[in-house]
């Protein structure tokens, strides 16, 4: 459809009629993207609420989309990009948000820390430094205070607020890390979410436990094992060795379901539950 044809459906998502506005729903929806500036125009220039809360519904049922989408291709095919799965999470709730920044901001704590990293640097120094610069001089720390909001999920909100949860704060953490090619991964640990340091000449093998949540704390083998004993699970690989990226991105979308439950967000937590499916159909 062309730019004229588009327009005159606009006009007419003010009928009453509910039949006759679905079927102009489903067209709009079907032109994709595309079409948002001319929606968003569309509500500028009214003053009829039910044609604006018509058209927000449209622009939101257009993102949304695209965002499933997004999330399907990175699974499919760009899993190794722990930031780009992050950022497609971003985008169902800040669709027009300048990712650029968040790439600028991360870049510049890597610049903090490679401006003092040195090549006889042990793992427990490198640690040391990486949180200097993290929690110390950029102010990062878990937000204890609202801890289950759904904000601490999201990535532009955390480097923003500079709060978090265990794995949005693990995840800037570990992504600082691995651009400065020290070898820091996550730890999938039920109710908690931790970082595994790698050695160097043995990559399957972890070297030291790191808490992001308690500011960089060292963590030993032994008290990971007494973790998981507490909870009555086995000292298995799978809470005890690096999870893959798909396995953060799931529990990243878990959590936001749990956040918006807690605040009674039914359609936003379906919504999240339906993201969550699209990558982890059991």
């Amino acid at each position: 459809m062309n730019e004229q044809e588009l327009k005159a459906l606009i006009s007419l998502l003010d009928d009453p009629d509910t039949e006759i506005y679905n079927t102009l729903e489903d067209k709009l929806i079907t032109c994709g993207p595309e079409v948002i500036p001319l929606l968003e125009q569309s509500w500028e220039e009214s003053f009829d609420v039910l044609l604006q809360g018509r058209v927000e519904q449209i622009i939101h049922k257009i993102q949304f989309n695209e965002v499933k989408n997004d999330l399907q291709l990175w699974k499919i095919s760009n899993q190794d990009d722990l930031l780009e799965g992050l950022l497609t999470i971003n985008r169902y709730q800040y669709p027009n948000l300048a990712e650029q920044e968040i790439y600028t901001k991360l870049a510049e704590l890597k610049r903090s820390a490679w401006y003092h990293l040195m090549y006889d640097m042990s793992p427990l120094e490198k640690v040391k430094l990486l949180n200097n610069v993290l929690f110390r001089e950029f102010g990062l720390s878990g937000n204890t205070s609202d801890y289950h909001a759904p904000q601490n999920s999201f990535i532009n909100k955390v480097l923003e607020t500079k709060k978090g949860n265990p794995i949005s704060l693990a995840c800037v953490y570990s992504l600082v890390a691995q651009r400065l090619d020290i070898p820091i991964y996550g730890i999938n640990l039920p109710k908690h979410f931790v970082l595994a340091y790698m050695k160097e000449e043995n990559p399957e093998e972890v070297l030291f436990y790191i808490n992001v949540f308690n500011r960089g704390q060292i963590m030993r083998e032994e008290d990971l094992v007494s973790f998981l004993q507490q909870l009555n699970l086995p000292a298995s690989d799978e809470y005890m060795k690096p999870c893959n990226n798909l396995a953060i991105i799931k529990r990243v979308l878990r959590n936001l379901i749990a956040a918006y439950n807690h605040v009674d967000n039914l359609e936003k937590r379906q919504e999240v539950q339906l993201l969550l499916d699209l990558i982890d159909p059991t």
